[in-house]
């Protein structure tokens, strides 16, 4: 018999699930069950039962409490609060920083295990600084309802609800999105860029025109990169860096100055700049948007990249027989690149692949995928971008 959403039920937390959530079951069925921790007894009200094989649900009380649960760093996401009630995009928060990178350490081991062979290991997640990891979101995203109201959504909702504060934001970009005034209906990005200043970029929903978009500068070394205000770009201050080094230390020793080397997913011309860094001279990055693709051509102006604008499966595919790549950098979205890219990657007969990953479970399937078409993993590197979410980068190094 169905339960009602409202029903409450008291569960064994025994794992953590891709996303975010974490794992109880009750009478066989697996529940998806929010803001608890493994090992924890909560209480928890049944969101959704529609589905056979799982349900969700939400704490609303611990019962018996993780030795690693700790008040949540962003008071309005914390489980004292209704559900409803609670900011989302800080799912880890009410856990303690090291717990939380053995967490997603365990999540990464289990999707190798499910999708790209039992035999891999899984790294340990990296610090990429010494902070409570708080204070280090760049760019934020706040939404205005019909009512004028300003806020973040509540975690797995649409609602717009209204904070005091913004604990994983950079303080200049919590200050300015604390200091904002009803307006339109719509979507407000906040953005600070490398020289400190903060970008407020208002979205209504009924604008007869999209602005032209603002252009800022990053920077990454002694290298300026020129990206759109709404373009992409990492959020913590450290992760371009982080993942320029990663993949510098990957490439090394592994470009020849000859070949032709390729980044794909390219965006402004992050990956290409380290795959010119490790010495390649000849790099042609692809990227599904030309205004992307414009600046990565202005941002490697100096080391003479080839800049394509073209959907990665269809430039891939176009190559055609006999076309040949040294090595392969691919930072493909959460998604995945998929088995087409992958099969068209490994036609080309690389040297070597470095595959920079923002989802476990994607990237899982595409080393499943590489590892069918005879290539190893040489090596992989976490790395804990996005402290207090269930998110974080790999990077991984495939050779033949």
């Amino acid at each position: 018999m169905a339960r009602s959403a409202s029903d409450l039920l008291d569960l064994d937390v025994t794992g953590i699930a891709h996303g975010g959530t974490f794992i109880a079951r009750h009478e066989g069925r697996v529940v998806f069950v929010s803001d608890a921790i493994p090992g924890e007894r909560v209480r928890a009200r049944i969101t959704d039962d529609t589905k056979a094989s799982f349900w969700r649900a939400e704490t609303v009380e611990v019962l018996e409490a993780s030795p690693h649960r700790r008040p949540h760093v962003w008071a309005e996401a914390d489980v004292s609060r209704d559900p409803e009630e609670r900011a989302g995009g800080a799912d880890l928060g009410h856990i303690d920083l090291a717990h939380q990178r053995s967490l997603k350490q365990q999540v990464l081991r289990e999707a190798l295990d499910k999708f790209a062979g039992a035999d891999l290991d899984a790294p340990t997640v990296e610090a990429v600084d010494d902070t409570d990891g708080t204070g280090w979101r760049t760019r934020i995203s706040l939404h205005v309802d019909d009512d004028g109201v300003i806020g973040p959504y509540a975690a797995r909702s649409h609602r717009v609800i209204p904070v005091a504060s913004h604990a994983l934001a950079r303080p200049r970009v919590e200050a300015e999105a604390l200091a904002l005034k009803k307006g339109d209906a719509g979507r407000i990005d906040l953005v600070e860029s490398a020289d400190g200043d903060v970008h407020v970029l208002r979205r209504p929903k009924r604008a007869k025109r999209r602005p032209a978009p603002r252009v800022l500068t990053e920077r990454v070394g002694d290298r300026a990169f020129r990206v759109d205000a709404d373009g992409f770009w990492q959020v913590h201050p450290a992760a371009a860096a982080t993942l320029d080094a990663a993949v510098r230390s990957a490439l090394d020793g592994r470009v020849d100055a000859a070949a032709t080397h390729l980044d794909l997913y390219g965006g402004v011309g992050l990956l290409a700049s380290s795959l010119a860094a490790a010495g390649a001279t000849d790099i042609v990055t692809v990227e599904s948007s030309a205004r992307a693709t414009a600046h990565a051509r202005e941002n490697l102006a100096d080391v003479g990249v080839t800049a394509v604008t073209a959907r990665v499966d269809r430039y891939l595919a176009g190559l055609g027989d006999g076309a040949r790549a040294g090595t392969v950098v691919l930072d493909p979205p959460r998604s995945g690149a998929g088995r087409a890219v992958v099969e068209g990657v490994h036609a080309l007969a690389p040297d070597a692949v470095v595959y920079v990953a923002c989802d476990p479970v994607a990237l899982a399937r595409d080393l499943g995928t590489f590892r069918g078409l005879g290539w190893k993993v040489e090596q992989t590197r976490a790395f804990d971008l996005f402290p207090h979410s269930h998110h974080f980068e790999v990077v991984a190094t495939l050779a033949r």
